[in-house]
């Protein structure tokens, strides 16, 4: 079929279903089974079939706008600012509006009308906003994958983030560490949620008991100290700390002062001594500003916001012009930089 355009109603003789499945399909909307999206869509790959861009923008007025939804408490965390300045510069790479949405979200119908897609980053399983954005007709691009139950496919961009808190684990216990401690976000996060079953799995698999904490998913300096010192006191055989909540870090080096506990000093000679003097690793699940100007400055893994929230936009708006399917995933790399709060030079 090389002579002429291929249509839909081609792909649908050839795959054996109706016109509106492979529009359903290939869209990524209505309820068909993943076993015949596949096959549409390899009917329509073998075919050669290409989307009539134009036909679409006339069924569905375009707004020239896309929307982000952030994390209620996004407004005082730098990872997420970086984020939404990277999104919102690839958006306008394509005439693209970013729109910021309320954190309680909206009824998806009304969201819909203002825009041609949405960013959804870092959702919660129990945010009640979710399921109405992931259902609101338009594409979905997730920063993270949604745990919760969802109706419709959505895509989405990901960092391997039981990769990073391995990394930083063998990082500490290669510096010395024999006990180390995470302190651990709450919540049905992807990100929150493969941290916390990783310390776990971790230990197991190397024979160790991590001392898991759960703090806040934004937890505040203020609140990592209070953990921190909590956790040294009942536990003075803790060697390294490793702190994921963004810009938190400093807390636990405070903590550690007050304590008599010098950090990036060599641990683990004796092993786990945890007597006052003796060192403490620390370290972040997220680099930043508060980690880099720490003193000492904290080892930490670079999750390149900005770039991510470029990599998100360039996800939605490749589904927008046709350019990927609408349940598309892809992945985004992080980066391990070791600095001298785990006794390293960087």
């Amino acid at each position: 079929m090389t002579s002429r355009t291929v249509t839909l109603l081609d792909v649908a003789r050839a795959a054996g279903v109706s016109k509106s499945t492979v529009s359903d399909a290939l869209q990524g909307s209505g309820r068909v089974a993943a076993e015949t999206r596949d096959r549409v869509r390899a009917v329509a790959e073998e075919l050669g079939y290409r989307p009539n861009s134009a036909a679409r923008r006339l069924r569905r007025a375009s707004t020239g706008a896309v929307g982000l939804h952030l994390p209620a408490t996004a407004t005082r965390l730098d990872y997420y600012m970086n984020l939404a300045f990277g999104a919102v510069e690839r958006a306008q790479e394509d005439g693209l509006d970013m729109v910021l949405l309320a954190p309680s979200g909206a009824a998806g119908g009304r969201i819909a009308s203002r825009v041609d897609g949405l960013l959804v980053i870092d959702p919660e399983a129990g945010d009640s906003a979710v399921p109405g954005l992931l259902d609101a007709g338009v594409p979905v691009v997730t920063g993270e994958r949604y745990l919760g139950p969802a109706t419709g496919p959505s895509a989405a961009v990901v960092c391997d983030n039981a990769a990073s808190l391995t990394a930083l684990l063998d990082h500490v216990t290669d510096r010395g560490a024999r006990r180390p401690a995470v302190l651990a976000p709450s919540g049905s996060s992807a990100w929150a949620t493969a941290l916390r079953a990783t310390a776990r799995s971790w230990g197991l698999a190397h024979g160790v008991e991590v001392a898991l904490r759960t703090v806040p998913f934004a937890a505040t300096p203020a609140e990592a100290e209070e953990t921190t010192r909590a956790l040294l006191t009942a536990d003075p055989a803790v060697d390294a700390v490793i702190c994921a909540p963004d810009g938190s870090a400093p807390g636990v080096l405070r903590a550690a002062a007050a304590l008599g506990r010098e950090a990036g000093h060599d641990v683990g000679r004796p092993a786990g001594s945890g007597t006052p003097g003796a060192g403490l690793l620390v370290a972040s699940c997220v680099d930043g500003p508060a980690t880099r100007n720490a003193e000492p400055p904290v080892t930490a893994v670079d999750l390149r916001p900005a770039a991510y929230g470029r990599a998100c936009a360039e996800l939605l708006c490749d589904i927008l012009a046709d350019r990927a399917a609408p349940d598309t995933v892809r992945r985004h790399a992080w980066s391990l930089e070791t600095r001298a709060s785990t006794g390293s030079r960087g």
